[in-house]
């Protein structure tokens, strides 16, 4: 994919850089900032001309409609720095249709390719010293839209503000992860927003997951809301189920986020010649698979981790530990993946686009 920069926009760039504070080293998820910022707002029904200046807070209106009535949605991705210091975006183009599925099904306006993908590279470019060389290392990117319009009405909004911020990034998850099987909880509906990438689903899921935690598991497997007996995601990543040699995983659907990591583990997968099946898995399947030992893999699939391997899993107070395998399907389309991104190996899928 051919990346064009943006040309119609205006640049004020910092003063002075704060990436000489930063321990590289030892960042934590999401705490860590660049030095710039892309804002581009939405009035009077069209796009205004987007500013890419110094990253700081800024004002807004107490009735916002975003605080009262949740209208905000937002994408995740990735930047990386080859080894001949080149920076690379991962499906960009897939995040873009994500982003506007999500803008379409929050009555929000979508936003133009050359602002989201030309902004997107533009502000890349501007702070490319803050992605590191090295795997593990990368910019995490975070292009948002906010509703700006005051009133306390419920209606949507008719002003927006579209922003992108990036944070330096290393591995998202460490350690084991166990998880439990909802039985109540879900983490979306028919007819819902679980497709859309809305604040309002991950704020939904913190307060089952803390229950999960305070009982020492670190996420949750999320069930279908009518019969809590099909397993669907886990966490915030959609979750994949190794029986035997053969890979499962849930359809995509109004309740199941179409991740681009998701989609990406398949087309490899089948590369290598990996079976993969894309249905609904039961809760009772998985059960039995763990107890006759067909059971060999639970994984999540997102962009912040990747692949995050589960080593087991609960579900009706009892708990099932997973097989410690010398050769993980996970762990090897995970490397397989990380290195077309850092571009380690071939892109024979056209996936990568240079900043």
């Amino acid at each position: 994919m051919t990346i064009k920069h943006l040309s119609e926009i205006d640049i004020v760039k910092a003063s002075n850089s704060k990436i000489n504070e930063v321990d590289f080293e030892n960042l934590a998820f999401g705490n860590v900032f660049t030095d710039h910022m892309l804002i581009c707002d939405y009035k009077d029904g069209k796009w205004q001309k987007p500013i890419i200046k110094a990253y700081e807070p800024f004002l807004i209106d107490p009735s916002a409609k975003v605080f009262h009535y949740g209208q905000a949605i937002f994408e995740g991705m990735k930047a990386y720095k080859d080894e001949n210091n080149d920076v690379w975006l991962f499906r960009p183009d897939e995040n873009l249709v994500r982003f506007n599925k999500s803008a379409v099904r929050m009555a929000m306006p979508e936003v133009p390719e050359d602002i989201f993908i030309g902004g997107l590279k533009t502000i890349v470019d501007i702070d490319r010293e803050w992605v590191k060389k090295g795997l593990g290392n990368t910019l995490y990117i975070r292009p948002f839209m906010i509703a700006i319009g005051s009133g306390v009405i419920a209606q949507p909004s008719t002003q927006y503000r579209f922003m992108i911020i990036l944070s330096p990034a290393r591995s998202y998850y460490s350690g084991e992860v166990k998880v439990i099987i909802a039985e109540h909880f879900s983490r979306a509906a028919n007819g819902g927003i679980g497709a859309a990438k809305a604040a309002g689903n991950y704020s939904a899921q913190f307060y089952p997951q803390k229950l999960a935690q305070e009982q020492g598991f670190q996420q949750i497997i999320w069930t279908d809301d009518a019969t809590h007996t099909k397993l669907e995601e886990a966490g915030t990543m959609n979750v994949f189920f190794r029986i035997n040699d053969t890979i499962y995983t849930a359809p995509t659907s109004e309740r199941i986020l179409d991740g681009v990591t998701r989609k990406s583990l398949i087309d490899l997968a089948k590369r290598e010649g990996i079976k993969v099946e894309v249905r609904s898995v039961l809760v009772d399947e998985l059960v039995a698979a763990a107890k006759d030992g067909t059971l060999k893999e639970i994984f999540g699939a997102g962009t912040a981790a990747v692949v995050n391997p589960i080593v087991g899993f609960s579900y009706k107070d009892v708990y099932y530990e997973l097989p410690k395998l010398e050769n993980s399907i996970a762990l090897d389309l995970k490397d397989k993946l990380t290195k077309i991104q850092y571009k380690l190996a071939e892109d024979t899928f056209g996936w990568t686009s240079k900043i």
